[in-house]
């Protein structure tokens, strides 16, 4: 476990240097790659050969090239690519400040928010969160009633990815995504892309100080309430609760940590993952979460989770 860190990096050099997607013409020697990319011949050569056992490479000869597994989720434009990656190089750097940030109780790394972060940033962190939403949006989808629900409003919505799987399997549904204004020009890139332009519209705005609108039949908080303290949680739900039509529901889609928060595993990382990449997030357990949405005055409150392990609490106004 204490060695687990090491595929990671080589992972994410190889990554980085964009190596695959060089072998994604065939069998390329170690010199030739290492003369597209500007590095060190033996070094290049040593990574790629780490890289043969792991199995993302293959070596014959004195050439390499890419495997199956490689070819399907790390080639730019494959329908499985892990273009998210560059955000977990990110990820890489604020979490080796992991002992500092137990020992102040905050992030040290993190001086800018995300409305003030340079662009490449906010673009690759839009990317990992619609790859890793592709599939849990098709999750969501399943689990919730939509059949009387007619405009949607996706709070931190980012690429718009769980409102564009609810309305492919409903399609009168009107949708609006609400995020920084940083990430709505990217946003609206995405939804061109997907094809969305005529039912899903855009708010700018920060989301503890601007308004949403009104009368949405559903509100949902996906990856959200983590970023957040306690009291700012607290103010955004009952913003939400507001915005809601009568009888419209709140649904929240996070990391939902059992009373003495030790489970879920994923859940305990994450907590971490907010200690060092922001000032005030962590993971929060179901009580908690209950009763922020009962303060704001929503009702019939709610578990699910997915079969696929992710969990949401729905409220009622």
């Amino acid at each position: 476990m204490v060695n687990a860190f090491r595929i990671s990096r080589i992972i994410l050099t190889a990554y980085e240097l964009d190596i695959f997607n060089i072998l994604n013409n065939g069998p390329i020697s170690s010199p030739e790659v290492a003369k597209t990319t500007g590095t060190n011949e033996r070094a290049i050569d040593r990574l790629m050969n780490a890289l043969v056992p792991i199995g993302l490479l293959k070596k014959l000869g004195n050439s390499f090239s890419n495997t199956d597994f490689t070819t399907r989720f790390l080639i730019k434009g494959q329908p499985n690519y892990m273009g998210g990656l560059s955000h977990i190089v990110h990820l890489w750097r604020t979490w080796s400040t992991l002992t500092e940030a137990v020992r102040e109780g905050t992030s040290v790394t993190m001086t800018q928010s995300i409305s003030d972060r340079e662009e490449g940033w906010v673009e690759s962190f839009i990317a990992a969160m619609h790859s890793r939403g592709i599939q849990q949006s098709k999750e969501i989808a399943a689990v919730l009633d939509l059949s009387q629900t007619n405009s949607i409003l996706d709070i931190g919505g980012g690429s718009g990815v769980f409102i564009f799987e609810f309305i492919r399997e409903n399609p009168w549904i009107k949708g609006t995504i609400f995020d920084l204004p940083n990430v709505i020009p990217i946003t609206q890139q995405y939804i061109i892309r997907e094809g969305f332009k005529d039912s899903v519209t855009t708010i700018a705005g920060d989301y503890l100080k601007d308004k949403f609108g009104h009368d949405y039949d559903l509100i949902l908080l996906s990856a959200v309430l983590h970023i957040n303290s306690p009291d700012e949680n607290m103010l955004l739900i009952s913003k939400c609760a507001e915005a809601l039509s009568n009888d419209g529901q709140l649904v929240v889609l996070d990391h939902i940590m059992t009373d003495d928060r030790t489970g879920p595993a994923p859940g305990t990382f994450f907590a971490l993952n907010m200690l060092v990449g922001t000032e005030k997030g962590d993971t929060y357990t179901e009580k908690e979460i209950k009763s922020w949405m009962q303060s704001a005055g929503l009702k019939y409150i709610r578990r699910r989770d997915t079969p696929q392990g992710s969990n949401l609490m729905i409220g009622i106004k």
